[in-house]
């Protein structure tokens, strides 16, 4: 692991050099050493400065805040997966370009589209905190692919009634993206915005280090959450300008398998989610809790380590389990109580992990023998 960041920096460092010698017409690295540095004018140093190398700038200056932004949101919302576009803000930025072009703002002003993208970006991620203020972690990544799916929906508004063909096809083709025929005028508009993202990101390093330990760890060691978020959020839209992927399981041991990466549908979701607890009238904490259609199947995730007593885990996030043939439930003994009466019959299924049914098949190693069930009596 130690070589893969200076690996991946040469190989960087090859692709850009190779950028410079590729294109209509293929350069000898002697030409362009020699355009590089000779100030005088010659057709291959003005297609080196003035073509190729804002090109490989602008691309290396846009590559470098996507990865940055997408390191820091999958530090934020612990969802490795996580990426700019979760929380709106590349939709958003591409609503507010759209908007630019659609309405005539990008032909009258040349720096209508980008200024508009950026207010899309901040807009849209601004309205995702706003929604999740009172959440958490998993209450803004809902927030963010509502947001992200309004903006969406505008994007294919404004196509579907784009007075012309090509107000379509201009539309389109800022979507698509390109880094042809850009200068170092393009190079110059996106620098300040760049440098200020990356600034306001890299002051979350330390407090996304604490953060993988756990919100309320993160707060126990004196990181600020409720500043880190909008700091990482604001970061983000300033550098970038439902259905969705997500990262379950294998964090409990390397018995309990690989994680799984699905693409899931959102249901409901809950801030304050709790079930009825094994005390008479109690009831026990789940914490943010999200219901999840994944192929068919509804999942239930909740962000506090808990077993299963009550179907409250279900029924809370609308999920009627008289409707359902199977529930599964991740509980050894005490979710009998509340699910017997609903149940026609129960099958225990042993799964891989850090307890079993049978304690006999765990994988003890310094335990003092002979020891019940290992060895009988």
């Amino acid at each position: 692991m130690r070589l893969v960041l200076p690996l991946l920096t040469l190989a960087i460092l090859a692709l850009a050099a190779v950028s410079l010698l590729a294109g209509p017409v293929w350069l000898s690295p002697a030409t362009v050493a020699a355009a590089l540095a000779d100030p005088q004018p010659s057709l291959a140093r003005l297609l080196i400065v003035e073509v190729r190398l804002p090109r490989l700038v602008l691309s290396l200056m846009v590559g470098a805040i996507l990865g940055l932004a997408g390191a820091v949101l999958q530090g934020l919302l612990r969802n490795p997966l996580a990426e700019p576009g979760l929380l709106g803000a590349s939709s958003g930025a591409s609503l507010g370009a759209v908007i630019a072009i659609y309405y005539g703002f990008a032909a009258s002003a040349g720096l209508a589209t980008p200024i508009f993208a950026l207010v899309g970006a901040l807009v849209a991620v601004g309205i995702a905190f706003a929604l999740s203020r009172t959440g958490g972690t998993l209450s803004l990544i809902l927030a963010g692919v509502a947001v992200s799916t309004l903006a969406s929906a505008g994007v294919s508004l404004a196509l579907n009634l784009a007075p012309n063909p090509f107000a379509a096809y201009e539309i389109v083709t800022w979507l698509m993206g390109s880094l042809a025929d850009r200068s170092w005028d393009h190079v110059t508009l996106a620098a300040p915005f760049i440098a200020l993202g990356a600034t306001l990101l890299a002051f979350t390093a330390r407090g996304l280090d604490a953060l993988t330990l756990g919100e309320r760890q993160a707060e126990s060691l004196g990181v600020d959450v409720s500043r880190l978020r909008p700091l990482a959020l604001i970061g983000t839209a300033a550098g970038v300008g439902a259905r969705l992927m997500l990262r379950v399981g294998g964090k409990v041991g390397p018995m309990s398998g690989d994680p799984l990466d699905l693409e899931v549908e959102v249901l409901a979701c809950r801030a304050d989610a709790a079930q009825a607890g094994l005390v008479p009238g109690s009831r026990d904490p789940l914490g943010a809790a999200v219901a999840l259609r994944v192929q068919g199947v509804d999942v239930v995730l909740n962000s506090i380590r808990q077993q299963v007593f009550s179907p409250d885990c279900f029924t809370e996030l609308g999920i009627a389990l008289k409707s359902k043939r199977l529930a599964v439930v991740k509980s050894t003994q005490h979710f009998r109580a509340g699910f017997d009466p609903l149940a026609a019959s129960t099958v225990y299924a042993d799964t891989p992990g850090s307890l079993r049914i049978n304690l006999g098949e765990l994988p003890y190693r310094h335990l003092r023998r002979p020891l019940w069930p290992m060895d009988g009596d």
